[in-house]
């Protein structure tokens, strides 16, 4: 017995049934699919990339505007303040401030929000 067993498995290991049109389409499948994933990968990180651009422009713009309107919030709180100083510097001096108000009746007899009626005798 000079063969044994292993001697004719191993031809059978060594030999490879010659490519059939199922395996090369299979094959140019396989090809065609990684290339196509190959592309949309591609477009899925620029789109990420163009996404990530976008939202540090508009982080940025945020920033400029909070900045701008820090700014104005100072400016108006010491608007706030010069005004309320001028005011209590004023109304020890204000004349309106210390009399007393006048009586309603005085207030609105100088205004005459009706007029009376005319008696005429072309109107009789």
């Amino acid at each position: 017995m000079p063969h044994s067993s292993d001697s004719s498995d191993s031809s059978s290991f060594s030999q490879s049934p010659p490519p059939s049109k199922q395996d090369s389409s299979d094959d140019m499948r396989k090809v065609q699919r990684r290339e196509k994933n190959r592309i949309a990968a591609q477009k899925s990180r620029l789109r990420q990339t163009q996404k990530a651009d976008t939202l540090h422009l508009e982080s940025e713009d945020l920033e400029r505007q909070n900045a701008a309107l820090r700014r104005e919030i100072k400016q108006l709180t010491e608007e706030m303040k010069h005004f309320a100083s001028v005011l209590s510097s004023h109304e020890p001096l204000c004349s309106i401030l210390t009399s007393p108000p006048p009586p309603p009746e005085v207030l609105y007899a100088t205004h005459s929000f009706h007029q009376p009626h005319i008696s005429s005798s072309r109107f009789q």
